[in-house]
């Protein structure tokens, strides 16, 4: 059994300590937020807050997770009304929402980490993939919340 801290519960799982944390979210725990894209770390659609680090799911063993403090999308808010998940909603961000709860927790790590972040700091920071190509408003949303959070 492995113990895991999984949006402030304690959850144990029995599964392969190899086995990526994405499939444990989504077969073991049934949390489908988090999503499968590429499997190599590349497109962020696996992308969870690992101690407010944002982390791809699926090239990190559960082993590994376990000494983590993990965030879902589901774990972010109860009602979506997160200032991120706000101003998603406000900037019309998704389209076809597949990669947006990576997307999503990015943004939270990075705005975690840097109060008014440049449009330089998140193009760096937002590495994650978007087929539908809303990165302007993704960019836009970001400023959004620093801004109402009063960042300087």
């Amino acid at each position: 059994m492995i113990s895991l801290q999984i949006n402030g519960e304690d959850v144990e799982v029995d599964v392969d300590p190899s086995t990526p944390l994405l499939w444990v979210l989504r077969d073991n725990l049934n949390m489908t937020g988090t999503k499968y894209g590429c499997g190599i770390s590349q497109c962020g659609a696996c992308t969870v807050l690992m101690n407010g680090q944002a982390t791809k799911s699926c090239s990190t063993s559960v082993s590994q997770a376990a000494k983590f403090n993990i965030v879902t999308i589901e774990g972010l808010s109860i009602d979506s009304d997160h200032p991120v998940q706000k101003a998603w909603i406000e900037e019309d961000v998704p389209q076809c929402g597949y990669c947006q709860s990576g997307q999503i927790l990015s943004a939270v790590a990075l705005l975690n980490d840097t109060a008014n972040p440049t449009d330089e700091e998140i193009n760096q920071a937002m590495t994650n993939i978007c087929r539908c190509g809303t990165y302007k408003r993704i960019r836009k949303a970001i400023h959004r919340v620093a801004q109402e959070r009063g960042a300087d």
